[in-house]
Parts: C-alpha cells; structure tokens; sequence
C-alpha cells in the first residue's frame, strides 16, 4: 500500500509537470497534426487518418496470403483414361512449411532477446495418398476426395542472441516435425456411387 501512495505522488508529480512546462515549451506539434488529419478528412471525406502499426499490416497481409494460397480446397476436373495421375502432384511448398511451423523468432527485442533460424533443411514425405469414392458434396456436386498428406521434417540451426545486461549466443540444432494436408476435390464424371 506504501508502494501504491508513492507511485501515485510520482504520477501526479510528473502530470503537473507536463501541464506546465509543455504549454510554454513552444512545441505545438499535438494540436499541428490533428489539424491536419482533419482537414485532410474533411476534403476526402473519410475519417481522420489512423496510424497503423508495421505488425498489424503485415499480420493483415499475411492472412490474406494464407487465406489465397493454402486455405482453399481446389475442385478438380475429372481426368480419363489409362495415363490419368491418380497420385498427389503438389508436394507442400518451403514457404508453406515455415508458415506452418511455430513461430518462436516472433516477439524478441533488438539486441536484448534476438532468436533466428540459419541454416534450415525441409525434408518433405508423402504419408498418406489415397482416393475416395465418388459421393456428393454440398455446393460441389458428385466428386471424389483425394487425401494427400505430407509429414515435413524442419532441421535447423537455432541461434539465441543477447547484448545486455550479459552477452551471450546460444546456438542448438533444432528438428521440428510439421504435418500438411494438400486434400483437393477430383468432380465425378460419370454417375454417382452410394
């Protein structure tokens, strides 16, 4: 409670400081730039403008990515005759593989907990590659699942850096394992099968 009372005095100190000496200071930086974001919404017709962090913006554009290139299940034409590939021709892509993985390097503090990856190898297995009968799918139509599953193994080099208050680089040889699924949807060409 005694720690309480004293952090309250310094904040009352420190508000009653800034009221006072910011004023005086000349600076009117505070009042310049709602000015302008205001008249700037005023001659677009939008709200004022919001800054936006570089992590939201880049978390926005990575869904996006994810969401167009490895969140869809593709509906494939059916191919006949004796030289159709009935087998997983998309194995998963480097990139899907480190997206897939945990991200431990996320979060660290420049110079004071830096973690990064060097080194890396994806070794990519099909697990699972099989076809299942025809049957109607809603908003498809009679088609046939295809399961591909892949098992990718990630080995890499994990250096863990430090400047402050102690030096210190710690280097560890990491595997991680990763299990992607690539099902896609092959349409029925002829009638369907219960």
């Amino acid at each position: 409670m005694k720690l309480l009372k004293k952090r309250t005095k310094q904040l009352w100190l420190l508000a009653a400081l800034a009221m006072v000496t910011l004023p005086t200071s000349g600076c009117n930086l505070l009042g310049w730039t709602w000015q302008t974001a205001w008249t700037g919404a005023l001659f677009f017709g939008t709200t004022p403008l919001i800054p936006v962090t570089p992590y939201f913006s880049q978390e926005i554009e990575d869904t996006y990515w994810e969401e167009e290139r490895y969140k869809k299940v593709p509906i494939l034409d059916p191919v006949e005759g004796e030289n159709a590939p009935l087998f997983c021709l998309d194995p998963p892509q480097p990139d899907e593989v480190m997206r897939a993985l945990p991200d431990d390097t996320a979060g660290g503090f420049p110079f004071l907990a830096e973690t990064s990856r060097n080194n890396v190898r994806i070794v990519v297995e099909p697990m699972v590659d099989r076809i299942d009968e025809c049957r109607f799918f809603p908003q498809v139509g009679p088609a046939r699942l295809h399961h591909c599953h892949y098992k990718c193994t990630v080995y890499f080099d994990e250096f863990k850096r430090s400047s402050w208050p102690v030096p210190f680089t710690a280097k560890d040889q990491v595997e991680e394992v990763v299990y992607i699924d690539h099902d896609h949807l092959i349409r029925c060409a002829g009638p369907v099968v219960d």
